[in-house]
């Protein structure tokens, strides 16, 4: 089943964010546009140049008032020590949310059965906690900041302005399609 248009589901967990354990609950991905970002591990390969990658477009993000939340099935600990140790890492001043319980996982509906990590699954959820954007991608596929930005801003539009898309490759500024039997077969 999708979860496009679904409301998230409740959860508590800690989380390491600026030096600091935090909680975080289906509560605050509320009020405000949040992109959950799950990846399998901390101390990986793939998994540091995506989060190196967030951490770079983090003030744009910032900008549109959207708060990035990223999640493994490590712990707050390891979170902290990752971020500690590695200068990518390091960027990071985001919320790192560890999940080692899968709960927050398998509200998202992306743990690896039999394994206990998740995939590479992105969420964009909008300030009333429904989810508007989901993308799950292989284990050696990355994720580009720049692209999730653009669907960001592509979704924020078309909230903000109902009777309108957003085609393809679409930039913010460009025209916009206003879906009508007068535009069926010229396009």
């Amino acid at each position: 089943m999708s979860l496009i248009n679904t409301e998230i589901k409740p959860f508590k967990a800690t989380a390491f964010q600026n030096g600091e354990f935090i909680e975080v609950t289906e509560a605050d991905l509320k009020g405000k546009w949040s992109v959950v970002f799950f990846y399998p591990a901390d101390f990986t390969f793939v998994c540091p140049t995506e989060l190196e990658d967030l951490a770079n477009h983090y003030e744009a993000f910032k900008k549109l008032d959207v708060e990035i939340y990223s999640v493994s099935t490590d712990t707050h600990f390891s979170h902290k020590a990752w971020h500690d140790t590695s200068e990518a890492i390091g960027k990071i001043q985001f919320p790192m949310i560890g999940d080692p319980n899968g709960v927050v996982t398998n509200n998202f509906d992306v743990m690896r059965e039999g394994q206990g990590l998740a995939d590479r699954g992105t969420f964009v959820i909008d300030p009333q906690g429904v989810i508007q954007l989901v993308e799950v991608t292989c284990e050696g596929v990355g994720r580009d900041a720049g692209e999730l930005l653009r669907k960001v801003k592509a979704a924020q539009y078309i909230a903000a302005h109902p009777g309108e898309v957003c085609p393809a490759k679409w930039q913010e500024g460009e025209k916009t399609l206003k879906p009508s039997l007068d535009l069926v077969g010229k396009i």
